[in-house]
């Protein structure tokens, strides 16, 4: 049993103990396997010992705050989690660094923050891309002080006019040969940063993504290094003029900040020059890869689809143990009111989430493999596998972005109207799975990047050229007449999700070449297929996460698991592809026969899939593993006392501190005996 945030006694609800009692597999073989085996399950329970256990007092407490104290909270909190991960990082390794950096922005303890982490930007990104962009030279000047804390910064790249499309960004960066600097401007309104994390009070210093020039010609975008505040008084430096953007949806805490800049000089060397240079000089030195610039983003988009397959399973723990508690809607006139989780309707809602963030973490580790051996090739100077990882992440991103927080708000749904509540936690899940739709990327935009990608590919199987493994199936479809038949088990399933994203390939490749023909710029042609592209993209990611949700469960590991654990996994990865093959009927169909009958047989494997799920539903999300502070949820702890909980936390709340209100004496009563 995980710890928990001891607000009301700790006796298990009837319910919930009676769902873990009939449970058909071990939790703890599901808990190891969703960590990644037993030693990464020890590290994550230690960190949660170290940090997590001490936390008293529930998460919803902080909204009752202003927006100054929440900030400020949030870097105490922040800070504190700072400290104890040094701790933990000396007493599990001493000397050693290889802990606290990654663990500080990982999901596992972001309950430890709920008002948000204003330095996960300078850690996750602004860190990380001066490692692997800078030279030795200035790791050493600036990489090891960022690294080890002793200054603060961010990753200033989106601007208030530009997000996505980098190469529009306005910031300019203007060598000066004479004195060796790059003057830094903001030409305009739209030029100032927007959105960086930690860059509104607490960065000192920033990675500026910015437009080099050299007497006056472009040299496409660049990263440089530039001081923002004095480090002693935290006054902002001459030329800089930096802020706060204010409250947002979700992030409350994390000091999102904007940027100006007016002939801000900074050395030659801080502009980071492991790939592009410039010389004292001014001569010029192209990076051997343009998107070696971006990489820092690659990464950052792995993350986003690793955190939110974590985040729809934290959704998913709340409304499934919340589901067994809830008891409404007698199915049988005169029977008492069963468990909501006994409604078909309620399964729909729950269970196919489940199913997605499990073949969401599948995929996002094999994402990480493929960024891993990508990282290794880079660094000799192989640069061929970086276009399928770029597409992929992107791909990955999007799609899993978009179905945690379209699943979260389902899932905040199925718990009614106490879904609504701060105390469920939902909103910070929806908020935050929300916003990763538009942050490092706009999804239609990236969904438009992979689209590119398919269309160089699609021409490369064309013409039979090699293709990247990812996009093999696209060689497939060209070799075959038709698809065949369909006899519908999983093999045939998953080749009919690939056969329906090679078709959409091909026909937006037909519908571009068509405009083309008939005289659109490549950029007209583009744009106007843009419909097909994206829909060809989604197919692209989604065929990729059921190709390897189908070879983990049916591959060469699943010998290693038991088979109770396997026919768990074998019934959600049934549930998760039947669902992806209704949700993508009118694709399938376009391409592939099926007829009334098999057909209907979706519908009917879809409801026996619910019915197997449903007796392990609980012990299911119990194997997530979530630390209270993480769930912070009235409806999802895992006692399951919901009503004790809600009615505990809302005697807590600041207004029922006094009978009667101040505004009842300044305002209320004033009203009442005006005769209105």
């Amino acid at each position: 049993m995980p710890s928990t945030n001891k607000v009301v006694p700790q006796t298990i609800n009837p319910d919930l103990l009676k769902e873990r009692q009939t449970a058909s597999f071990k939790v703890d073989e599901l808990t190891r396997w969703w960590y990644g085996g037993h030693e990464k399950l020890r590290l994550k329970r230690q960190l949660e010992y170290h940090i997590l256990d001490k936390m008293t007092g529930h998460n919803t407490m902080l909204f009752y705050k202003s927006h100054e104290e929440i900030c400020e909270t949030a870097v105490k909190q922040s800070l504190e989690v700072a400290k104890k991960l040094r701790e933990l990082q000396e007493r599990l390794n001493p000397g050693g660094n290889d802990i606290w950096p990654k663990m500080f922005s990982s999901s596992l303890i972001q309950g430890s923050t709920p008002a948000g982490n204003p330095f996960v930007v300078h850690i996750a990104m602004m860190v990380d891309a001066i490692r692997k962009q800078s030279t030795d030279e200035q790791w050493e000047r600036f990489g090891k002080r960022a690294e080890n804390f002793e200054i603060c910064g961010t990753y200033a790249q989106t601007e208030l006019g530009h997000g996505t499309f980098l190469r529009g960004l306005e910031t300019r960066a203007d060598y000066d040969r004479k004195t060796e600097e790059f003057v830094l401007n903001s030409p305009s309104l739209k030029a100032y940063k927007w959105w960086p994390g930690g860059l509104g009070h607490c960065a000192n210093y920033c990675l500026l993504v910015a437009q080099l020039y050299i007497d006056d010609q472009p040299k496409g975008v660049q990263m440089f290094f530039v001081q923002l505040r004095d480090e002693e008084t935290h006054m902002p430096l001459p030329g800089i003029d930096v802020g706060e953007i204010g409250y947002k949806m979700g992030f409350y805490g994390s000091s999102n900040g904007f940027l100006g800049l007016k002939n801000v000089r900074i050395p030659r060397m801080n502009m980071l020059m492991r790939n592009a240079k410039v010389q004292p000089d001014g001569t010029f030195v192209q990076s051997p890869a343009s998107v070696l610039t971006y990489f820092t983003m690659v990464k950052m988009r792995c993350l986003i689809a690793e955190n939110n397959a974590t985040h729809l399973a934290i959704a998913a723990t709340i409304a499934t143990r919340y589901s067994a508690v809830r008891r409404q809607s007698p199915i049988n006139r005169n029977e008492r009111e069963p468990q909501i989780i006994d409604h078909v309707t309620q399964q729909l809602k729950l269970f196919p989430e489940i199913s997605t963030a499990i073949a969401y973490k599948i995929a996002t580790n094999s994402l990480w493999s493929m960024y891993h051996d990508t990282l290794t090739e880079i660094e000799r100077g192989n640069y061929v596998r970086l276009p399928e990882l770029h597409s992929l992440s992107c791909a990955l991103k999007v799609i899993c972005s978009a179905d945690a927080s379209d699943g979260s708000e389902r899932l905040r749904l199925a718990c009614g109207g106490h879904g609504y509540l701060t105390s469920s936690n939902m909103h910070i899940i929806v908020g935050s799975t929300s916003a990763s739709r538009t942050y490092e990327g706009e999804n239609t935009v990236l969904l438009l990047q992979v689209g590119r990608f398919l269309m160089k590919s699609w021409r490369a199987a064309t013409e039979g050229k090699p293709l990247p493994p990812t996009a093999s199936y696209l060689a497939t479809f060209l070799q075959r007449k038709s698809f065949g038949r369909w006899s519908g088990n999983w093999e045939n399933i998953v080749s009919a999700i690939q056969y329906a994203a090679a078709n959409k390939t091909r026909l937006a490749f037909e519908s571009m070449s068509q405009r083309l023909k008939q005289g659109q710029t490549e950029g007209e042609a583009a744009n106007n297929t843009g419909i097909e592209l994206t829909q060809a993209a989604e197919l692209h990611g989604r065929s990729f996460v059921a190709v390897t949700f189908l070879a983990h469960v049916t591959g060469p590991e699943a010998g290693k698991r038991s088979a109770a654990f396997n026919d768990v996994l074998e019934n959600l990865l049934e549930l998760y592809l039947v669902h992806t093959a209704l949700r993508h009927l009118s694709e399938i169909l376009q391409c592939i026969r099926l007829s009334d009958h098999e057909m209907r047989t979706l519908q009917t494997r879809l409801e026996k899939a619910l019915s197997q799920i449903r007796p392990n539903a609980v012990s299911i999300v119990d194997g997530f593993d979530f630390h209270e502070r993480t769930l912070s949820s009235t409806l999802g702890a895992y006692d399951g006392n919901v009503y004790e909980r809600l009615f505990d936390l809302a005697k807590q709340s600041p207004l029922n501190q006094e009978p009667v209100p101040k505004s009842f004496h300044t305002t209320l009563k004033p009203f009442f005996k005006s005769n209105l």
